[in-house]
């Protein structure tokens, strides 16, 4: 069997990558997030996580069993540098069809966010995450592994759910690598700061204490992480922008009072 010309696979997952990339309404009852509120509450090192909606996050929230399909990472200042005109683009993220980006608060405009926030990290740290995250800036995805593009025409492909997970990692091709999460947990792993670690329970048999046990970590692959272990993670608050700012029920205008108001 004739081989498909790299420059002809490349043309087709290109093709492939814009289809995935187009929204599509997807009915929801979540509310979207402000972008004001979003950026007072945000910390460097902060992460992002979005509910998307085009056909590329429907297959990565089915396969994932999640509300969240994309991630970014909040940088702060350092982004601003990268571009002295207009809004400062202060995440960084990962694109399928435009690689490792900076973009600014307006790309998830009118989308459900939520933040989640690593513990302990002091200023260098922080700098050290930033600062492996960004040296990835403008690596573009080979769109010619069509074949890892192609899993993800489905919405929900028929998967079974022990396997899901693991779909996701198939194959070798960059899409897999696009997945937004993968560039963030390889940037938390370059400081040592968990997500979901692989834990292993050892008993050191010492004859002064025959019960005690201690846990060993291990760093599991940054491929195998999605946007929702964020958010499962024992190691990272979760911050919901409209209660961060400051919340007061008594303020909120219902329907009920709208009609009482009338009559």
């Amino acid at each position: 069997m004739t081989a498909i010309p790299a420059a002809l696979r490349r043309w087709i997952g290109e093709r492939l990558g814009r289809y995935l990339a187009r929204p599509r309404h997807v009915p929801g009852v979540a509310a979207a997030t402000d972008p004001e509120r979003l950026l007072a509450c945000l910390r460097p090192g902060d992460v992002l996580l979005v509910e998307g909606q085009s056909r590329f996050s429907v297959a990565i929230k089915y396969l994932t069993q999640s509300t969240w399909s994309h991630a970014a990472l909040y940088v702060g200042g350092a982004g601003q540098a990268a571009d002295g005109r207009g809004p400062a683009r202060s995440f960084i993220e990962a694109d399928l069809r435009e690689g490792v980006r900076l973009v600014g608060v307006a790309e998830f405009a009118g989308l459900h966010c939520r933040v989640c926030r690593p513990v302990g990290l002091d200023a260098a740290d922080i700098d050290a995450l930033i600062a492996h995250a960004m040296a990835h800036l403008g690596h573009r995805y080979d769109l010619k592994n069509v074949v890892d593009l192609a899993r993800y025409l489905l919405p929900t492909p028929p998967v079974p759910l022990r396997w899901r997970r693991r779909m996701l990692a198939l194959g070798s091709g960059d899409p897999t690598r696009a997945i937004c999460s993968t560039l963030i947990a390889e940037a938390f792993q370059s400081v040592r700061y968990p997500i979901l670690p692989e834990i292993e329970t050892v008993d050191p048999a010492h004859p002064m204490c025959p019960g005690c046990a201690y846990e060993i970590l291990h760093v599991r692959h940054h491929s195998l992480f999605v946007p929702r272990d964020f958010d499962v993670s024992p190691y990272f608050d979760v911050v919901k922008p409209t209660l961060a700012v400051g919340f007061d029920h008594r303020v909120l205008a219902w329907h009920d009072d709208a009609r009482a108001v009338a009559a």
